[in-house]
């Protein structure tokens, strides 16, 4: 099924910055406004239906850290921030106000890209209606999975020894038993894209956790790897609830 085309709000004052951030993305497939200020924002926002949002901090009147708390304050549009590069306070406290993600002026396009669709893919793995919501543990192939205490215990009720990357790895491909899961996907699924973050760390991470669940971990069948694609999750996934 074809993915909608995203409606991406840019808020920037600078003339260049704003023309060429809206024709990147038009000719990225990417509908696409513009305003100069808060007042061209708020008026967008109500004529259009925003998907996300960019949003410079440096802006004439009132800056883009208190227009992003005021969006976060109403609704919970993803917000990127553009900052200048060097400025770490900035991106601080834009994080803080509920920006899901900044990048620092001079940029490349395509990271900006990069970063609208990975924001894009989290806000909809976050909204995708999931069996396991309000579960407090999750069970497959007899081994549960405690969602609070953040544990995993095998099917004779042992508590296997897990790092909390190693849970939160666990923990997203329970929640989405079934579905190819790209590396990308798992990445900004678990890690957010932090400092460091590559692909081949999911890659090290299902081969931990396939040693801790796998009956044979060189013949995985429980999590399985799609070639070009990533991985799946195999078994029935039960919700506790309690």
């Amino acid at each position: 099924m074809a993915q909608p085309v995203p409606n991406i709000l840019v808020v920037e004052d600078d003339r260049e910055t704003r023309t060429l951030i809206a024709k990147y993305l038009r000719t990225n497939s990417c509908n696409v406004t513009t305003a100069t200020d808060g007042r061209e924002m708020a008026r967008a926002m109500t004529d259009h239906r925003v998907d996300l949002l960019i949003l410079d901090v440096m802006l004439p009147g009132e800056d883009g850290l208190s227009l992003c708390r005021k969006v976060r304050a109403e609704s919970q549009t993803p917000i990127i921030m553009l900052t200048a590069r060097g400025e770490d306070v900035d991106r601080i406290l834009g994080l803080e106000m509920g920006a899901d993600d900044y990048l620092a002026k001079p940029f490349n396009p395509r990271e900006l890209l990069a970063r609208i669709n990975a924001v894009l893919r989290r806000q909809a793995a976050a909204q995708t209606a999931s069996t396991t919501e309000g579960a407090t543990a999750l069970s497959f192939a007899g081994f549960r999975i405690d969602l609070r205490l953040r544990e995993l215990r095998d099917p004779e009720g042992a508590r296997v020894a897990m790092t909390s990357a190693e849970f939160d790895l666990l923990r997203t491909l329970c929640e989405r038993p079934g579905r190819v899961l790209s590396r990308d996907s798992l990445l900004d699924l678990t890690q957010g894209r932090n400092a460091g973050s590559f692909e081949r760390s999911i890659d090290v991470l299902v081969s931990r956790i396939r040693r801790k669940i796998e009956p044979d971990p060189l013949e995985p069948t429980l999590i399985k790897t799609v070639r070009s694609g990533g991985y799946v999750f195999t078994p029935r996934v039960e919700p506790i609830k309690s």
